[in-house]
């Protein structure tokens, strides 16, 4: 029977470097803080396969960030909109969305989302970059991982 730490040990090992296991993560937390429910799983899903990226750990870290995603959703509108400058009569427009069919609902929220998404992505990106450097950081003292790179197999 393996144990917690065991299974832990062997995810690190399957084949990623520091840099390359603290990208993985990174990309995980951000994608995770996407302001749409749902897409964030499917995307890290295939931004694994695509960058051959260690699945487990990106789903893990998208996972562990998921009631972030949920907090960060009205933020990532408000931003959209000052990014965009909604007007005041939009706005009141937002509160009217109650009293509308159900095509121009979809079409209203398809709106915020599209904005909440340009939101996130200013934010994504360079967080991206400062989480990858500062996990590296943290990863090259795990000894199993440096472990791995003196044997010249990372």
């Amino acid at each position: 029977m393996h144990s917690l730490r065991q299974k832990t040990v062997e995810w690190l090992r399957q084949g990623a470097s520091p840099r390359r296991l603290a990208l993985t993560l990174a990309l995980g937390f951000a994608i995770g803080c996407i302001p749409v429910v749902g897409l964030p799983t499917a995307l890290c899903v295939v931004l694994a396969f695509t960058l051959r990226l260690n699945t487990p750990a990106i789903q893990t870290a998208n996972y562990v960030v998921m009631p972030l995603q949920l907090l960060l959703i009205a933020p990532f509108v408000r931003l959209g909109k000052w990014l965009f400058s909604l007007e005041p009569n939009q706005i009141s427009a937002i509160r009217a969305l109650l009293h509308i069919s159900p095509a121009s609902l979809i079409g209203q929220w398809t709106g915020f989302a599209g904005q909440a998404l340009l939101a996130w992505l200013v934010i994504a990106m360079p967080a991206v970059v400062v989480l990858t450097a500062g996990l590296t950081m943290v990863l090259r003292r795990v000894p199993v991982l440096e472990e791995r790179r003196a044997e010249g197999s990372l």
